[in-house]
Protein backbone atom coordinates (compact mmCIF):
# COMPACT_ATOMS: atom_id res chain seq x y z
CA UNK A 1 0.00 0.00 0.00
CA UNK A 2 0.94 3.35 -0.15
CA UNK A 3 -0.13 5.22 3.56
CA UNK A 4 2.60 8.20 3.97
CA UNK A 5 4.15 10.08 1.26
CA UNK A 6 6.74 13.11 0.43
CA UNK A 7 5.16 16.01 -1.23
CA UNK A 8 7.50 19.58 -1.09
CA UNK A 9 7.52 20.97 -4.51
CA UNK A 10 5.55 24.44 -4.57
CA UNK A 11 2.67 24.82 -6.25
CA UNK A 12 4.77 27.09 -9.39
CA UNK A 13 6.65 24.29 -10.07
CA UNK A 14 3.93 21.94 -10.01
CA UNK A 15 2.15 23.98 -12.97
CA UNK A 16 5.63 23.80 -14.98
CA UNK A 17 6.51 20.48 -14.73
CA UNK A 18 2.83 19.33 -14.93
CA UNK A 19 2.20 21.67 -18.03
CA UNK A 20 -1.02 22.97 -16.46
CA UNK A 21 -3.24 25.60 -17.71
CA UNK A 22 -5.44 25.94 -15.16
CA UNK A 23 -4.57 26.77 -11.06
CA UNK A 24 -6.50 29.03 -8.56
CA UNK A 25 -3.67 31.02 -6.35
CA UNK A 26 -6.17 30.22 -3.25
CA UNK A 27 -5.98 26.88 -2.75
CA UNK A 28 -3.49 25.83 -0.24
CA UNK A 29 -1.63 23.06 0.41
CA UNK A 30 1.72 23.36 2.28
CA UNK A 31 4.64 21.44 1.67
CA UNK A 32 4.80 18.16 3.70
CA UNK A 33 7.35 15.36 4.79
CA UNK A 34 4.09 13.10 5.97
CA UNK A 35 1.46 13.28 4.00
CA UNK A 36 -1.34 11.34 5.62
CA UNK A 37 -4.58 10.13 4.61
CA UNK A 38 -7.31 12.61 4.68
CA UNK A 39 -4.66 15.63 4.23
CA UNK A 40 -5.31 17.76 1.27
CA UNK A 41 -2.97 16.98 -1.27
CA UNK A 42 -1.65 18.75 -4.41
CA UNK A 43 -3.40 16.64 -7.80
CA UNK A 44 -3.39 17.32 -11.39
CA UNK A 45 -6.12 16.72 -13.12
CA UNK A 46 -8.04 17.59 -16.58
CA UNK A 47 -11.71 18.84 -16.47
CA UNK A 48 -14.11 20.08 -19.49
CA UNK A 49 -14.79 23.79 -19.95
CA UNK A 50 -18.19 23.90 -20.62
CA UNK A 51 -18.77 27.43 -21.09
CA UNK A 52 -15.51 26.94 -24.10
CA UNK A 53 -15.84 23.32 -24.72
CA UNK A 54 -11.70 22.90 -24.34
CA UNK A 55 -10.46 21.18 -22.03
CA UNK A 56 -8.53 22.34 -18.79
CA UNK A 57 -5.30 20.81 -16.73
CA UNK A 58 -5.67 22.06 -13.76
CA UNK A 59 -3.37 22.02 -10.38
CA UNK A 60 -6.02 21.47 -7.41
CA UNK A 61 -5.95 20.34 -3.66
CA UNK A 62 -7.98 17.03 -3.34
CA UNK A 63 -8.71 15.26 0.09
CA UNK A 64 -6.77 11.71 -0.14
CA UNK A 65 -8.87 9.42 0.56
CA UNK A 66 -11.71 8.31 -2.22
CA UNK A 67 -15.10 8.95 -1.33
CA UNK A 68 -17.62 7.32 -3.73
CA UNK A 69 -20.74 9.44 -4.91
CA UNK A 70 -22.97 6.81 -2.88
CA UNK A 71 -21.14 7.14 0.35
CA UNK A 72 -23.15 8.26 3.20
CA UNK A 73 -20.07 10.04 4.91
CA UNK A 74 -17.21 11.66 4.52
CA UNK A 75 -15.15 9.53 6.56
CA UNK A 76 -15.45 6.19 4.04
CA UNK A 77 -12.30 7.62 2.61
CA UNK A 78 -10.09 7.17 5.28
CA UNK A 79 -10.19 3.72 4.10
CA UNK A 80 -9.91 4.02 0.87
CA UNK A 81 -6.32 5.63 0.40
CA UNK A 82 -5.18 3.22 -1.80
CA UNK A 83 -7.17 1.22 -5.02
CA UNK A 84 -5.21 -2.21 -6.60
CA UNK A 85 -4.31 -1.93 -10.15
CA UNK A 86 -5.58 -5.44 -10.42
CA UNK A 87 -9.44 -4.57 -9.72
CA UNK A 88 -9.06 -0.71 -9.76
CA UNK A 89 -11.57 -1.09 -13.41
CA UNK A 90 -13.95 -3.26 -11.63
CA UNK A 91 -14.67 -2.11 -8.38
CA UNK A 92 -17.55 -0.32 -7.50
CA UNK A 93 -15.84 2.05 -5.72
CA UNK A 94 -13.47 2.85 -8.55
CA UNK A 95 -14.75 1.81 -11.92
CA UNK A 96 -16.68 4.84 -12.68
CA UNK A 97 -13.94 7.19 -11.68
CA UNK A 98 -11.11 4.81 -13.24
CA UNK A 99 -13.53 5.52 -17.12
CA UNK A 100 -13.22 9.13 -16.85
CA UNK A 101 -12.27 10.60 -13.51
CA UNK A 102 -8.34 10.08 -13.45
CA UNK A 103 -5.32 12.17 -11.75
CA UNK A 104 -1.76 12.51 -10.63
CA UNK A 105 -0.68 13.03 -7.71
CA UNK A 106 3.23 15.02 -7.78
CA UNK A 107 5.77 13.41 -4.99
CA UNK A 108 9.06 13.06 -3.89
CA UNK A 109 8.79 10.06 -2.95
CA UNK A 110 6.90 7.28 -0.49
CA UNK A 111 7.04 5.66 2.97
CA UNK A 112 6.91 1.95 3.49
CA UNK A 113 7.72 -0.16 6.89
CA UNK A 114 9.92 -3.09 6.91
CA UNK A 115 8.83 -5.36 9.88
CA UNK A 116 11.88 -6.01 11.95
CA UNK A 117 12.08 -9.13 14.62
CA UNK A 118 12.82 -8.46 18.40
CA UNK A 119 16.52 -7.74 19.13
CA UNK A 120 18.16 -9.31 22.68
CA UNK A 121 16.46 -8.84 26.26
CA UNK A 122 13.79 -10.14 27.88
CA UNK A 123 11.96 -6.20 26.74
CA UNK A 124 12.93 -6.46 22.97
CA UNK A 125 10.00 -6.31 20.74
CA UNK A 126 9.64 -6.22 17.26
CA UNK A 127 9.20 -2.93 15.30
CA UNK A 128 8.97 -1.66 12.21
CA UNK A 129 11.64 0.11 10.15
CA UNK A 130 10.62 3.44 8.02
CA UNK A 131 12.32 3.77 4.84
CA UNK A 132 12.35 6.05 1.98
CA UNK A 133 11.56 5.01 -1.36
CA UNK A 134 12.32 7.90 -3.98
CA UNK A 135 13.63 7.23 -7.99
CA UNK A 136 17.32 7.57 -7.77
CA UNK A 137 17.28 10.83 -10.53
CA UNK A 138 15.38 12.83 -7.84
CA UNK A 139 12.68 13.77 -10.48
CA UNK A 140 9.32 13.79 -9.27
CA UNK A 141 7.11 11.44 -9.11
CA UNK A 142 3.96 11.83 -10.45
CA UNK A 143 1.67 8.86 -8.67
CA UNK A 144 -1.24 7.15 -10.52
CA UNK A 145 -4.49 8.34 -8.79
CA UNK A 146 -8.25 8.99 -9.33
CA UNK A 147 -10.40 11.42 -7.83
CA UNK A 148 -14.54 11.64 -7.20
CA UNK A 149 -17.22 14.09 -6.33
CA UNK A 150 -19.30 13.63 -2.82
CA UNK A 151 -22.13 15.78 -1.97
CA UNK A 152 -22.43 16.37 1.84
CA UNK A 153 -26.19 15.31 2.31
CA UNK A 154 -25.54 17.15 5.91
CA UNK A 155 -25.62 21.09 3.56
CA UNK A 156 -29.21 22.09 2.06
CA UNK A 157 -27.81 24.07 -1.25
CA UNK A 158 -26.22 22.74 -3.93
CA UNK A 159 -25.15 26.08 -4.61
CA UNK A 160 -23.14 25.69 -1.02
CA UNK A 161 -19.11 25.32 -1.55
CA UNK A 162 -19.26 23.12 1.30
CA UNK A 163 -21.70 20.62 -0.17
CA UNK A 164 -19.38 19.19 -2.36
CA UNK A 165 -16.07 17.42 -1.48
CA UNK A 166 -13.61 16.13 -3.95
CA UNK A 167 -11.24 13.11 -2.81
CA UNK A 168 -9.01 10.87 -4.34
CA UNK A 169 -6.91 7.53 -4.01
CA UNK A 170 -3.52 6.22 -5.28
CA UNK A 171 -3.10 3.11 -7.27
CA UNK A 172 -1.23 0.36 -6.16
CA UNK A 173 0.49 -2.34 -7.84
CA UNK A 174 2.71 -5.66 -6.25
CA UNK A 175 5.90 -3.92 -5.45
CA UNK A 176 9.42 -4.86 -7.40
CA UNK A 177 12.93 -3.47 -7.07
CA UNK A 178 14.09 -1.76 -3.78
CA UNK A 179 10.28 -1.17 -2.82
CA UNK A 180 9.98 -5.10 -3.00
CA UNK A 181 12.70 -5.88 0.10
CA UNK A 182 10.60 -3.25 1.70
CA UNK A 183 6.58 -3.92 1.55
CA UNK A 184 4.52 -6.18 -0.79
CA UNK A 185 2.42 -3.48 -2.42
CA UNK A 186 3.76 -0.09 -3.85
CA UNK A 187 1.79 3.27 -6.17
CA UNK A 188 2.11 3.17 -9.37
CA UNK A 189 3.29 6.10 -11.52
CA UNK A 190 2.75 7.57 -14.76
CA UNK A 191 5.92 8.13 -17.25
CA UNK A 192 5.98 11.90 -18.60
CA UNK A 193 4.95 11.06 -22.02
CA UNK A 194 1.87 8.85 -21.13
CA UNK A 195 0.47 12.19 -18.96
CA UNK A 196 -1.73 13.39 -21.80
CA UNK A 197 -3.11 9.32 -21.96
CA UNK A 198 -4.18 9.09 -18.49
CA UNK A 199 -5.72 12.84 -17.69
CA UNK A 200 -7.56 12.46 -21.26
CA UNK A 201 -11.54 12.26 -19.73
CA UNK A 202 -12.44 11.38 -23.36
CA UNK A 203 -10.49 8.59 -23.13
CA UNK A 204 -12.12 4.94 -21.71
CA UNK A 205 -10.22 2.07 -22.91
CA UNK A 206 -9.55 0.26 -19.48
CA UNK A 207 -7.10 -2.15 -21.43
CA UNK A 208 -5.04 0.88 -23.34
CA UNK A 209 -5.17 2.62 -19.77
CA UNK A 210 -4.09 0.04 -17.86
CA UNK A 211 -1.06 -0.35 -20.03
CA UNK A 212 0.15 3.57 -18.73
CA UNK A 213 0.43 2.39 -15.59
CA UNK A 214 4.26 1.58 -14.83
CA UNK A 215 6.75 0.89 -12.15
CA UNK A 216 8.04 4.43 -10.27
CA UNK A 217 10.69 5.80 -12.16
CA UNK A 218 10.59 2.26 -14.02
CA UNK A 219 12.20 0.11 -10.87
CA UNK A 220 15.09 2.95 -10.78
CA UNK A 221 14.63 3.28 -7.29
CA UNK A 222 16.64 4.11 -3.98
CA UNK A 223 15.15 3.02 -0.44
CA UNK A 224 16.88 4.74 2.63
CA UNK A 225 15.97 3.89 6.13
CA UNK A 226 14.72 6.74 7.81
CA UNK A 227 14.27 7.97 11.52
CA UNK A 228 11.31 6.79 13.17
CA UNK A 229 9.83 10.37 13.55
CA UNK A 230 7.92 9.75 10.60
CA UNK A 231 5.57 7.47 12.34
CA UNK A 232 3.71 9.82 13.97
CA UNK A 233 1.29 11.87 11.36
CA UNK A 234 2.13 14.84 13.83
CA UNK A 235 5.97 14.96 13.08
CA UNK A 236 6.79 16.70 10.18
CA UNK A 237 9.44 18.32 8.24
CA UNK A 238 12.77 17.78 5.99
CA UNK A 239 14.49 16.12 9.57
CA UNK A 240 12.11 13.34 9.04
CA UNK A 241 14.55 11.55 5.98
CA UNK A 242 17.49 11.79 8.38
CA UNK A 243 18.95 8.47 8.54
CA UNK A 244 18.05 6.37 12.15
CA UNK A 245 18.46 7.71 15.24
CA UNK A 246 20.99 4.89 17.00
CA UNK A 247 17.92 4.28 19.39
CA UNK A 248 15.92 3.62 16.28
Amino acid sequence: MCGRFVATRSPQDLVGLFQVTQWDPSDLVAPSWNVAPTDDVWTVLERLDRGTGAVERQLRALRWGLVPSWAKSLGVGAKMINARVETVHEKPAYRRAFAKRRCLLPADGFYEWQALPAGEGATAKPRKQPYFITPEDGQVMALAGLYEFWRDPGVASDDDPAAWRTTCTIITTEATDAAGRIHPRMPLAIAPDHYDEWLDPAHHDNDELLALLTTPAHGDLDARAVNTAVNNVRNNGPHLLDPPLPQD
